[in-house]
């Protein structure tokens, strides 16, 4: 507990001492100032919450702005795929700064929304019913002391009233002794005036020692009550102050994406698609695509075969219909899809197809990163070709 000053002068009583009377209204304010940054917190955040949703509505438009950009591209192979992450990444990163946006509305706004609304109890005249505890409490622990110090301070006016009334009567006093110019019976006169005042001062400074006798004597019980009611105050704002520590780490933890592991798992995928870019890769698929890799049909003589008619009877043309509809059925059943070769191509792998120019086979996977499909035959041998040497049926 506090100790009590040695005196209580003016300066003390009109000083801003939470002792003295009336200054405990900024502890009683706190509730109110309390109530408030509730809403300005909650409108603080809401304001970020719409710049973490503008945001993935830009990340989204420059996606979707670049796609079809980067899908004409003339790069190829790994290059490629590294550009098209970015977009990629920025599509997921979108997701994840509107889901930022969601939690900051939803979540951390609602949470502090309802506290707020939980622990201050609104009067229907204004204010709230906790401050009004608290300041009753105060009111009733000041009254009495209130009126001791009122009571101390006009016995202190008093004792000084008087005192300066004997000062002069020295004063006085001393300047008639030893003057002829003042009779005898008129410094016995100035005399006795000094006395009267001496003794009236003696008595009411005994009377201001006795009230500031009681004040003292009072001030523990005083001290005693007032900290009770600060404790109380005291209370309730760590109450508000733990709640808000934790409203606050909760809206660190939704937008501090530098420990959110679906970011890390983001940009370590891009970081992978950049560090796997493989320029002799990229170069070989060109080779093969575009350059002396490609194969082709060189010259060769061809001898000349006189053209064969052959008569297609009734039954054989009734067959070759079956077959196709079993052909089509079957890859409908694989899942592939008819083409017919352009060009002839011959196989230079044992896992590659091998065709003539006009033949038709089944599409069994489409093309991948290097320019390459895998085709069935209708004879079961599958292999892989050149997509461009084929197109779809």
């Amino acid at each position: 507990m506090s100790t009590l000053p040695s005196d209580c002068s003016v300066g003390d009583v009109s000083s801003h001492s939470f002792w003295m009377p009336g200054n405990f209204h900024a502890t009683v304010k706190r509730t109110e100032d309390a109530f408030q940054a509730c809403n300005d917190i909650v409108a603080c955040f809401q304001e970020r919450a719409r710049v973490e949703r503008q945001y993935a509505q830009q990340l989204s438009e420059w996606s979707n702005k670049w796609k079809p950009v980067v899908e004409a591209s003339p790069l190829y192979g790994s290059i490629l795929k590294a550009w098209q992450c970015f977009l990629s990444t920025a599509d997921r990163l979108a997701s994840l700064h509107a889901s930022i946006c969601r939690s900051l509305v939803a979540e951390d706004g609602d949470r502090v929304r309802t506290w707020q609304k939980d622990t201050f109890h609104k009067k229907v005249f204004g204010g709230f019913k906790e401050s009004q505890d608290i300041e009753t409490g105060f009111t009733h622990a000041q009254k009495p002391w209130a009126k001791r110090l009122k009571k101390l301070d006009k016995a202190r006016r008093a004792y000084h009233k008087v005192s300066r009334k004997e000062q002069v009567a020295r004063e006085r006093e001393v300047h008639a002794e030893g003057n002829p110019d003042v009779a005898i019976d008129k410094q016995k006169k100035i005399q006795e005036e000094r006395e009267l005042a001496q003794q009236e001062a003696e008595k009411v400074r005994a009377r201001y020692e006795k009230v500031l006798e009681e004040v003292n004597r009072y001030a523990p019980r005083y001290m005693e009550e007032m900290e009770s009611i600060f404790d109380q105050s005291q209370d309730e704002e760590r109450k508000r102050i733990v709640f808000l520590k934790q409203a606050f780490l909760s809206i660190h933890k939704h937008l501090d994406i530098t420990n959110n592991e679906s970011v890390r798992a983001e940009y370590n995928q891009l970081h992978n698609t950049l560090m796997a870019i493989d320029e002799h890769e990229d170069l070989r698929w060109w080779k093969n695509t575009n350059g002396p890799g490609m194969p082709t049909d060189w010259p060769h003589f061809q001898e000349w075969m006189p053209e064969k008619k052959n008569k297609k009877g009734k039954k054989e043309v009734e067959k070759k219909e079956v077959e196709k509809k079993a052909t089509i059925e079957r890859s409908v059943i694989i899942g592939g899809v008819r083409v017919r070769a352009m060009y002839d191509y011959v196989g230079q792998e044992t896992d590659e197809l091998s065709f003539k120019a006009a033949e038709e086979f089944l599409k069994i996977e489409d093309e991948d990163d290097q320019g390459w499909c895998r085709g069935m035959k209708d004879d079961g041998c599958e292999g892989l070709y050149p997509a461009n040497y084929v197109e779809v049926v």
